[in-house]
């Protein structure tokens, strides 16, 4: 197990320390990277200690050959490196399934046991983060003095908000995000020409799976409703600037290279523990995104999964029996952990312990990126021992 520690400033007394989980499942802990310094405001005097969870960054890997640093993609996998990989899984079903959740909770409770006994002990994790959280919770003795979790996964057994209906979300989301006027100009956007000159400028062709990326930026995001207006008008200019823009967002996500998410583990825990529809075919993905207009490629990379799939676990559906002091930040327009479903679980979870809800408007995922300020407000009033304010609108980026 690979761990990153950051001490807290020199200058700041120090508190205790925050763990710090990272999404996906499959996400390094170097995806929380970047957005060291506001983690860093939020909570200050603690050191941030990032772990990468089995299966992800330098931690050990499902195919240790095939995501080896010095393999021919690095810690991604070639074209050629995929059936090995593939093989190698099914050749050790039982060490494959040893790439559980609750197998990344037992790692997160031996290394949370093995720390100095100083200090304040506080754990956060971001959408799969909050998962992993709360499965720890359930399996191992955490000894925390708080928890933050940042875009809560809906229950586990839900069949509204699983991953094969996140096309459904994020179009729920995009209509939203859009507006009711700038839904009807996008209808007829889409309903253009397939030769129209613009269909050759959007990323992969299709302006659908597009748009339902740029819900993940709220600045591009926003930009939507005069990208059709403009191209209602045959003018791609907003378009090609927004394209540019997103491209360099993606990379100061900082999880190129070696750091990009770890596809085997993606797909393993995708198809055992969130996938409320296994048998998912083809023909329901297209029937569902027929009419949508955001389409997530999510659904359709769950069809005839090729990875020795797990059974689900006794913990899986489960909650904690008690939890510490907890606090539950969400954006409204979350497009890959529904707000929706977030107040859902967080009803549950409420039950066993002394819980905080913070909303922050018009939010999309990962807030400490897309939301800080909203975010450092909640999480200093939370760790101060305060209450956080019930709701957060961030202000518009200069």
């Amino acid at each position: 197990m690979f761990v990153r520690r950051f001490p807290a400033p020199a200058s700041v007394k120090r508190r205790g320390e925050v763990w710090l989980l990272s999404g996906g499942p499959g996400e390094a802990g170097a995806s929380l990277y970047p957005t060291i310094a506001t983690y860093q405001r939020a909570f200050p005097g603690f050191d941030l200690v990032i772990p990468d969870h089995r299966g992800t960054g330098r931690s050990a890997r499902i195919c240790p050959q095939q995501e080896a640093p010095d393999s021919a993609d690095g810690t991604g996998l070639a074209g050629s490196e995929w059936g090995p990989c593939i093989g190698a899984m099914y050749a050790n079903v039982p060490r494959t399934a040893a790439f559980s959740t609750t197998e990344a909770a037992q790692d997160l409770g031996l290394l949370m046991s093995q720390r100095p006994a100083d200090g304040q002990v506080l754990l956060y994790g971001v959408s799969y983060g909050t998962q992993l959280a709360l499965r720890a919770l359930q399996v191992t003795s955490l000894p925390l003095d708080g928890l933050v979790l940042d875009g809560l996964v809906p229950p586990e057994r839900t069949e509204q908000w699983d991953l094969s209906r996140r096309t459904a979300l994020v179009d729920e989301v995009g209509r939203q995000a859009l507006g009711e006027a700038g839904v009807a100009t996008y209808r007829r956007v889409l309903a253009a020409p397939a030769d129209a000159p613009w269909r050759t400028q959007v990323p992969g062709g299709d302006l659908r799976r597009f748009f339902a990326a740029l819900l993940s930026f709220p600045t591009l995001r926003d930009r939507m409703p005069q990208i059709v207006q403009d191209l209602s008008n045959g003018d791609a200019r907003s378009l090609d600037t927004t394209v540019t823009d997103w491209k360099a967002a993606l990379v100061r996500l900082g999880q190129g290279g070696n750091n990009q998410p770890a596809l085997p583990l993606v797909m393993l825990i995708s198809a055992s523990e969130n996938n409320a529809r296994p048998g998912l075919t083809k023909d329901t993905v297209e029937a569902e995104q027929k009419d949508a207009l955001f389409v997530s490629p999510i659904p359709g990379l769950l069809v005839g999964s090729p990875v020795p799939a797990y059974p689900k676990d006794a913990w899986f559906g489960q909650s904690p029996k008690t939890l510490p002091r907890t606090l539950v930040v969400h954006g409204t327009l979350d497009p890959n952990t529904a707000y929706a479903g977030a107040l859902e679980h967080a009803a549950t979870l409420a039950k066993a312990g002394p819980l905080q809800f913070h909303t922050v408007e018009r939010g999309a995922h990962l807030l400490p990126l897309v939301a800080p300020s909203c975010f450092v407000t909640a999480v200093q009033a939370f760790v101060d021992g305060g209450e956080a304010a019930a709701r957060c609108a961030e202000p518009a980026s200069p």
